[in-house]
Formats: structure tokens, sequence, C-alpha cells
């Protein structure tokens, strides 16, 4: 499997990491057990920040598409091709949407929803 990343694409590059992923898993280039290049040898490969490969990789492992096995390397989970499907961003559009339509209907403001979400979120967080 051959991992390619487009710095001209709009679409960032942990993001084209990531589907590329999913992708092969579909498709079944990629099986369970199959392991993965090592974060420093696929940033080398593409010529990329070691944090972007890690970043696409910490959102594989959490979608259990990918897992580490300490020092062996990280694999293609056994679970992966089902987990594929999964979609966490669409899930979270469809909450915060239903959330905020009802915000507006009592009448809450853009405004205020924005400062209370930044609130909540900075407080989640610790910042």
């Amino acid at each position: 499997m051959e991992i390619t990343v487009d710095i001209e694409s709009t679409t960032p590059m942990f993001t084209q990491l990531v589907m590329q992923i999913k992708q092969a898993v579909q498709s079944g280039q990629l099986v369970p057990g199959d392991p993965l290049p090592s974060i420093r040898q696929l940033a080398n490969d593409l010529e990329i920040n070691n944090k972007t490969v890690a970043k696409a990789y910490r959102l594989l492992e959490r979608d259990a598409i990918i897992q580490p096995k300490g020092y062996r390397g990280t694999f293609v989970h056994p679970d992966a091709k089902d987990n594929c499907s999964v979609d966490l961003n669409a899930w979270v559009r469809k909450e915060l949407t239903q959330t905020i339509t009802a915000f507006k209907t009592a009448g809450v403001t853009d405004s205020e929803i924005r400062i209370v979400f930044a609130d909540v979120l900075n407080q989640l967080t610790g910042v």
C-alpha cells in the first residue's frame, strides 16, 4: 500500500492519512494484523512533520482502526473493517445541530451560544 499526501490540498494532511488508511482497510489492501510504518518512518517517507502522522495515528487508534503494540509497532486492529464505517464527526455534528436548534428555539443568541460553548470546552479541557 502506498500512502501519499497532497500538500496543495485544502484537506489537512492528517485527514488525508486517516482517509487513505481507512480506504485501504475497507478495500482489503490492509487486513487485521498488518503492520503499519512507524510514525517517524512514515513522516520521513512523506517528508512531513512527525506530529502530523502522530495525530493521524491517534485518530485511527481512537476509532479502533489501528492498535499500537508497544515496541513491536502499530498494526491494523482486528475490528478495523467494521470500525471504518463509524463517523464520529457526523455524530458530533448531528448532536450539536439538535442542541443548537433547541437553544435557538428557546431564544438564545448565537453569541451567547458561542460564549457558553467556549467556557464549557475550556472547563472540560482544563484550559
